[in-house]
């Protein structure tokens, strides 16, 4: 009912009704002619339906339209969802490496501290040993410095009392004495 009164509304409004030449209801008017073959293309497309096959047809687009936007939401929330995975591992795995840093800083200054510990420990052992051998050595030098001093005065005291040396000269030959034995020594 709603497509024949458009229908007649499309003649009444047509544009052959102002034409004034021909009659209007006339074969020879083209006008005439035209709105006939509408009229029938009009009612061939209603008899076969195809307005409801093109709105079947918009309705399975707008209904897959919709699914495919019902999936999109659906992947952009999943997407959000492993995003926010992603970020929270991302954050774990910083702060673990934070605390991998700072675990090797404190076993670092742990190491460094017993390092420092064990090179004192081995100076002072090495200063022990070092005074050990120079109080040994200087032991040797001391016996060999006595033993050259009673050398040198046994031999001193042979020619004081071989040249009969007077009390005077015997000084100043001790003194020359202790004097070279006192040169070795440095």
């Amino acid at each position: 009912m709603r497509l024949t009164l458009t229908t007649l509304l499309a003649i009444v409004a047509s544009p052959a009704l102002a034409a004034g030449d021909k009659p209007f209801f006339s074969l020879a008017n083209t006008d005439f002619v035209v709105l006939i073959a509408f009229v029938i293309f009009i009612g061939i497309l209603l008899y076969f339906k195809v307005p409801g096959l093109v709105g079947g047809m918009l309705d399975k687009r707008a209904d897959s339209i919709k699914a495919e936007l019902d999936e999109a939401k659906a992947l952009r929330e999943e997407a959000q969802s492993l995003l926010a995975s992603y970020e929270r591992k991302q954050k774990e795995v910083q702060e673990q490496s934070a605390r991998i840093v700072a675990a090797a800083k404190e076993e670092a200054t742990n190491a460094a501290t017993a390092a420092k510990d064990d090179i004192a420990k081995s100076i002072t052992r090495r200063l022990a040993a070092a005074e050990e051998q120079i109080a040994s050595a200087e032991a040797s030098a001391v016996k060999e410095v006595r033993d050259q001093a009673i050398a040198v005065a046994v031999g001193a005291a042979k020619d004081v009392i071989a040249k009969q040396m007077d009390a005077k000269s015997a000084g100043a030959l001790i003194d020359d004495s202790i004097a070279t034995v006192a040169e070795k020594l440095h």
